[in-house]
């Protein structure tokens, strides 16, 4: 109900959020920082509180998997200049299961894209060796995330995983010198406390992360989760915990939920203006339009097979739509540029938000700034409320329904 009313009221209309079949895709030939993603769907074992497309892997599915991977690249790029983009990020899954395959797939990228700054990865614990970690640096990899998930036996219990040797694991890191080393932590989960959730922190920083995400944990309709998320209130107190903790060790806020040392390179997966996307369930967008990949691996293999693009969702923004979508995923970086507003959208940002600025900034949720907007801290618990209904009322909706449908013939997002 709350981000129903919320996105009735900044775009000013009933009109929802409507994905169709549709499958033209926008040309991507004159649009600025885009962003690479490509997903990689394969795990050892599948964790019940992970609400992304994946299946257990096999060898032989591997294989095919990357056939068809390269097979939709071409079908995408061919026939295209080499295009600057930004990054490229490897998720999953556990794209580290195609390490055979890693060297292959960037070296297909690099044929149809200039990447300025850099290429990330995400590891699981297990998957951090030197081996691993000399072979990824070798090929390109600048960037990795490591889903640590806690360092604290209990807390891991609650999500099923086990603990690792993680003095070793510092050591290999240390060694290995990524340009920037994230580690993923979640928090408001089952037998955390302010003390267990700090001395994850502090632990993570010291294995040598540059930077650490901390994620709520969310309750997905269709996961499997034996446990289920601690209240919002101890939600609140754990995120102030995190921010009071980052503060006072010298840890720069870089967004809502990511708290980076000083002076080192930060980077997200989740905040470029535009990308494209190549995988099942892989995102692409683009000024106008969002397309969704089918979560299917199995149809995703089959329809490049018959050398079909697999999309199985288009959603094509109306102006107001793209603006608050835009202004969404930009408040959880803490800032909000009104020159880059008016570059993506094609209007000033308080000719659409006016009033809604004006309340935000005398209720402490927001300052102005030079060239825009930054978030205060109360501004960035009430974006961390909001975005957790966001995800229940969105994300969890479509992401339930892609994955009983292999390509839904419609979605609609009230």
């Amino acid at each position: 109900m709350l981000t129903s009313l919320l996105t009735m009221w900044l775009t000013k209309s009933t009109k929802p959020f409507l994905f169709t079949n549709q499958s033209i895709f926008e040309d991507y030939d004159n649009i600025d920082n885009l962003g690479i993603y490509v997903h990689i769907p394969f795990c050892r074992s599948l964790c019940d509180y992970c609400p992304y497309c994946k299946e257990i892997y096999k060898k032989e599915r591997a294989l095919q998997y990357k056939n068809a991977l390269l097979k939709e690249i071409a079908l995408r790029c061919d026939n295209k200049r080499i295009k600057k983009v930004t990054s490229l990020y490897f998720g999953g899954g556990t794209p580290v299961l195609l390490i055979e395959y890693l060297s292959e797939i960037i070296t297909t990228l690099q044929k149809y894209f200039d990447i300025t700054e850099g290429i990330g990865i995400e590891l699981h614990p297990e998957d951090v060796t030197e081996q691993n970690l000399l072979y990824l640096k070798n090929i390109g990899i600048t960037m990795i995330s490591i889903g640590i998930q806690s360092f604290h036996k209990q807390c891991l219990k609650s999500l099923n995983r086990k603990k690792y040797n993680y003095t070793n694991m510092s050591k290999i890191i240390k060694k290995a010198n990524f340009e920037t080393v994230d580690m993923d932590l979640i928090f408001a989960m089952p037998n955390q406390t302010q003390y267990t959730l700090k001395k994850d922190i502090e632990m993570a920083f010291r294995c040598h992360a540059t930077q650490i995400s901390t994620y709520p944990f969310i309750d997905f309709t269709f996961s499997n989760n034996q446990y289920k998320p601690l209240p919002e209130r101890k939600k609140k107190i754990l995120l102030n915990t995190i921010v009071r903790y980052c503060n006072k060790t010298n840890k720069k806020r870089t967004s809502v939920w990511t708290f980076a040392l000083p002076d080192t390179k930060k980077y997200s997966s989740i905040t470029r203006n535009h990308f494209i996307g190549f995988g099942t369930s892989a995102v692409s967008l683009f000024r106008d339009t969002m397309h969704i990949n089918t979560f299917s691996v199995k149809q995703y293999i089959n329809t490049l097979h018959h050398n079909k693009q697999p999309n199985a969702l288009t959603l094509r923004f109306t102006m107001r739509q793209k603006a608050v979508y835009y202004l969404f995923w930009h408040t959880y970086t803490l800032h909000i540029d009104k020159r880059d507003f008016k570059k993506e959208i094609g209007c000033d940002i308080e000719y659409l938000f006016r009033f809604e600025f004006c309340i935000a900034e005398k209720l402490g949720l927001i300052k102005k700034c030079p060239y825009g907007y930054t978030i205060t801290n109360r501004g960035a618990y009430y974006y961390h409320y909001i975005e957790q209904k966001y995800t229940r009322s969105y994300i969890d909706t479509v992401w339930r329904i892609c994955k009983k449908q292999a390509f839904p013939k419609k979605i609609v997002l009230k």
